[in-house]
């Protein structure tokens, strides 16, 4: 049966390794941002990080970095501290192969390469204007080969941004199981969300909400994801614009209902391309696993252990790895989350450089900051206080004084102090809980 509508979905980290790196890279100069995902999938994930990673990390997905990075729909619920890491949330893209196993070309790692995409891009095309209404279609590219295929539709109301991703979410379908539920209305405004299992073990979740969750463009994103029992992921976006992003709206609404999304992904039509997905390589770890993290139930209880007194949780949620807390003092809403990384990947420590960061007797590192909220919110204030242990530990938390990032403020400042913060991720609480 459907979830219900605004039914939580683990909060993704799809978008914390993409923001992290670029945040990495800006500060040696190398100015990389990597905070559109219309990239992800380019070259055989054209259209990443719509943004697991943004995520490929971001709506659902609670694993870590690289491992929540996907084009299918995945929101990103990362609440990361400052310089760099994700607190924007959002519907994602789908992993790239050899990205579920936070794994690359293999150059510098010296793993293997992985294979790249075979599929002509006309016949994913040709697949997507069969199962869509009559209309005129012009796509980016017809001539290569990928894993998913970009377009602009026009049914004379107006053009129309869609696009269409074929994807492996990991070893399992369970692995992918983040990128087909609804992400929670505390962290993603949207006007609807389902979330169902469809007849012979196949998952299906249909979105109706925005491309920026504060609205800053009423750039509507309409999405249906398909998990497929066998561990692959169909994705399809459209827009009421002609581009996901940088177009004027061209209409009122996209084109495609949910009902026409849901059969778009579901359609037989594609069984033959999707036997034509490259594998994902294997890791260390088993193919298609991500990195060890605590389990959302853990992070999530232990957080609420080490609030201070006095302060009310009015709802909580998250995914593995993080968590997040709306505690009232009775002086308004605050939005309080935690994000733990026993392995955080290489590059980390360039984010615990320069002024403002603190190293303790024992080695940890602290980095806190106040600042202005980034997701649109009136008035909204940022506190948080990121950590780093000398074997690599990271535990970041950060308060908001508002319940949401995206909406007004609600007081004058977080429920929480930064002492208190400080105390919440410097607990030796978090290096106990065992990992999944």
């Amino acid at each position: 049966m459907p979830q219900n509508e605004g039914s939580q979905h683990d909060g993704a980290s799809h978008e914390r390794f993409e923001e992290e790196l670029g945040a990495v890279l800006r500060s040696t100069g190398d100015g990389f941002a990597v905070d559109d995902r219309r990239e992800l999938v380019a070259g055989g994930l054209r259209r990443g990080r719509r943004r697991l990673v943004r995520r490929r990390l971001a709506v659902t997905g609670g694993v870590v970095a690289l491992a929540a990075v996907g084009i299918g729909g995945a929101y990103g619920g990362s609440l990361l501290g400052p310089a760099g890491q994700a607190t924007t949330t959002s519907v994602a893209a789908p992993p790239q192969p050899g990205q579920a196993n936070g794994t690359g070309t293999g150059a510098r790692t010296g793993k293997k390469p992985f294979a790249q995409p075979q599929i002509p891009v006309k016949d994913i095309a040709a697949v997507l204007k069969a199962h869509t209404p009559a209309g005129q279609w012009r796509f980016d590219d017809l001539d290569g080969k990928g894993q998913s295929a970009t377009g602009v539709y026009d049914d004379g109301r107006g053009e129309a941004g869609v696009s269409v991703g074929l994807y492996r979410a990991g070893e399992t379908a369970e692995s992918g199981i983040d990128q087909v539920m609804c992400p929670d209305r505390a962290l993603v405004p949207f006007d609807s969300c389902t979330s169902e299992r469809l007849p012979g073990g196949d998952r299906l979740m249909v979105f109706q909400g925005y491309e920026y969750p504060d609205k800053r463009e009423e750039t509507k994103n309409w999405r249906a994801v398909l998990l497929t029992k066998d561990g692959i992921v169909i994705d399809a976006s459209e827009y009421n614009a002609a581009a996901e992003k940088g177009a004027a709206i061209s209409r009122e609404t996209p084109p495609f209902s949910p009902a026409q999304l849901k059969a778009l992904v579901t359609a037989d039509a594609w069984g033959p391309l999707l036997r034509q997905l490259p594998e994902l390589p294997k890791s260390p770890e088993g193919p298609g696993r991500a990195p060890s993290v605590p389990s959302a139930a853990a992070v999530q209880a232990t957080l609420r252990s080490l609030l201070p007194g006095g302060v009310t949780v009015e709802s909580h949620g998250g995914g593995d790895g993080h968590g997040y807390v709306v505690v009232d003092d009775g002086k308004g809403a605050s939005l309080v989350g935690v994000d733990v990384q026993p392995l955080p990947g290489d590059g980390i420590e360039g984010l615990f450089t320069g002024a403002g960061v603190v190293t303790l007797p024992g080695g940890t590192k602290v980095r806190s900051t106040q600042q202005a909220g980034e997701k649109g919110g009136a008035g909204v204030v940022w506190w948080s206080v990121d950590t780093l242990s000398p074997k690599g530990f990271r535990v970041s938390v950060s308060a908001f004084n508002s319940g949401a990032q995206h909406e007004a403020a609600t007081r004058a400042e977080p429920a929480l102090t930064m002492e208190q913060l400080k105390a919440i991720a410097l607990s030796p609480k978090w290096r106990k809980l065992p990992l999944k």
